[in-house]
């Protein structure tokens, strides 16, 4: 969560001598890095400045917002907020990074050994950095390792892409020679979100840099931290100044100067279904490209026959993962009739071992909210579910008077017209339902404007190709869950987004196909 304000506040007679010197600090002269001493005894130096054309730099207006911890609900640190003016800076600096052909069109080897070199930087420092994830995010600091070790394999794993963009030739007859190439796009905008602040800059920076392209990113308000960080590598890395930049800000302003700047040719989005609409809207103007990824419901289906051990394990995973904000969480449970009472029961007596507090803690499970309004939101779905005439299983309660947690909740006796069973919660809130054969649960599961990922768990092969056959979703899980891979691409259907994130399929939003026919007779 953060606080921002407008000198207009200084006008207000009764403005409280604390407010007014949090303002005054709000337009202070911030360094652009500041020491912060980590809950695990790390101490380290955070960029606060925006990081654009090689270097970190003051926002042209001189303003900074506050950085919260969501497990304390103290400050971290104010880091510099970017505006209109400083978007155009840092556009300007990737257009002529872009046309100056020091990265667009060097070697593709070159750009693989940078990428391949700044994945390793990240790697020599990850506990660094999966700390700052953690304290910025509120995240368990071992699912914050699990992040950041998912950065450097999939940096890794697209810089051996860089070098194997090719086109191809086509046979159109004796009198003409063919072919085709894809080349980058040129200057693209990237907004990324809170729930996985450095894995989403990595999957979408990644390929758009082995494709050749240059960037102007926006960090999500709320988590601006660790991709601040990380940015001191690039430069080390081997990647020319200006063709990775950095704004942080908020939506409405910097994200906006992004999606309707004419230079940008390309928008990649992550977040909100509602947020990527909108973005579809302001990039029109400019027919800017745009991949989408979005909003999930996301079905998750037991079978009589599945292993319960290790599906109450999945379904942990799925839901109480990353504190529930993911947004392909397995958040709608399916369960076969002959199993249903014994996995209802078994899932409340795991649901309830689940750690939930302090993410510095080695045996934490599950995290902080990322902010206050995250929590209400989740706290006012679980209301939503009792007046509906949901039955709480377990769970549904904040716990603590410090820090934005709650305990994982289990709904039962839903029905599909409920909205916690339609609505994307984005907590750790699952609705659990009974089915009987497959053709129901086809229909149920693909009952949703959602199409993101679905689970299936069967000791029975052919049933797990069937249903994952006809499921509607960009990705299924089976006998697994939230189980990624570098070179497998993760995207969605319907409301859940266009174009895909990771292996080559990723590429393919960020070039562009160009065909050259010769006559030669």
């Amino acid at each position: 969560m953060l606080r921002t304000a407008t000198l207009r506040a200084f006008t207000k007679p009764t403005i409280s001598l604390a407010t007014t010197t949090r303002l005054l600090r709000l337009y202070s002269n911030l360094p652009l890095s500041v020491k912060i001493d980590l809950p695990n005894g790390i101490s380290y130096e955070q960029p606060t400045g925006l990081f654009i054309n090689g270097e970190f730099v003051k926002s042209r207006q001189n303003k900074t917002f506050e950085v919260l911890s969501p497990s304390t609900e103290e400050e971290i640190t104010h880091v510099y907020e970017g505006r209109e003016d400083d978007v155009n800076l840092a556009v300007d600096a990737a257009h002529k990074a872009f046309y100056s052909g020091k990265w667009s069109t060097i070697h593709p080897n070159q750009r693989a050994k940078a990428i391949y070199k700044l994945a390793e930087l990240i790697e020599n420092d990850l506990e660094t950095v999966a700390s700052i994830e953690s304290l910025d995010n509120g995240k368990a600091i071992a699912s914050a390792r699990g992040d950041v070790s998912l950065v450097v394999s999939y940096l890794k794993s697209v810089a051996g892409y860089a070098d194997k963009i090719d086109g191809r030739v086509i046979d159109t007859g004796n009198n003409y020679f063919t072919y085709t190439k894809r080349e980058p796009l040129g200057v693209v905008g990237q907004i990324i979100p809170w729930n996985f602040p450095l894995l989403m800059w990595a999957w979408k920076v990644g390929p758009a840099l082995a494709a050749g392209n240059t960037i102007v990113l926006k960090t999500a308000e709320s988590t601006p931290l660790s991709a601040l960080y990380v940015s001191k590598y690039v430069k080390e890395a081997g990647i020319p100044d200006g063709v990775l930049n950095i704004v942080s800000g908020f939506g409405k302003i910097v994200g906006n100067a992004i999606t309707g700047h004419p230079k940008i040719k390309k928008i990649a989005f992550t977040g909100s279904t509602a947020t990527g609409k909108a973005i579809m809207k302001s990039s029109a103007d400019t027919l800017k490209k745009v991949t989408l990824e979005l909003g999930g419901k996301s079905p998750n289906i037991v079978f009589n026959d599945a292993d319960l051990k290790s599906t109450i394990q999945n379904i942990l995973i799925g839901i109480s993962y990353n504190s529930g904000e993911v947004c392909c969480a397995g958040t709608r449970l399916y369960v076969q009739e002959g199993i249903y009472d014994e996995l209802l029961a078994e899932l409340k007596t795991a649901i309830e071992a689940v750690k939930v507090g302090n993410p510095f803690e080695e045996d934490t499970f599950q995290g902080a909210q990322t902010s206050q309004n995250q929590l209400d939101k989740i706290l006012s779905y679980v209301k939503i579910g009792k007046d509906e005439g949901a039955r709480v299983v377990t769970g549904g309660k904040r716990l603590g008077d410090k820090g934005y947690f709650i305990q994982p909740t289990v709904f039962a006796d839903v029905e599909e017209t409920f909205r916690i069973v339609k609505e994307e919660i984005f907590g750790p809130v699952i609705t659990v339902s009974k089915f009987s054969t497959v053709d129901e649960i086809v229909q149920k599961a693909n009952d949703s404007d959602y199409g993101l990922a679905a689970g299936i768990h069967t000791t029975n092969l052919n049933t797990a190709i069937e249903v994952s056959n006809r499921l509607e979703a960009g990705t299924i899980w089976v006998n697994t869950y939230n189980d990624f891979d570098p070179q497998t691409p993760f995207g969605g259907f319907k409301h859940s987004g266009i174009g895909r994130e990771m292996g080559a399929e990723a590429l393919d939003n960020y070039t562009q196909v160009k065909a050259v026919r010769i006559k030669t007779k």
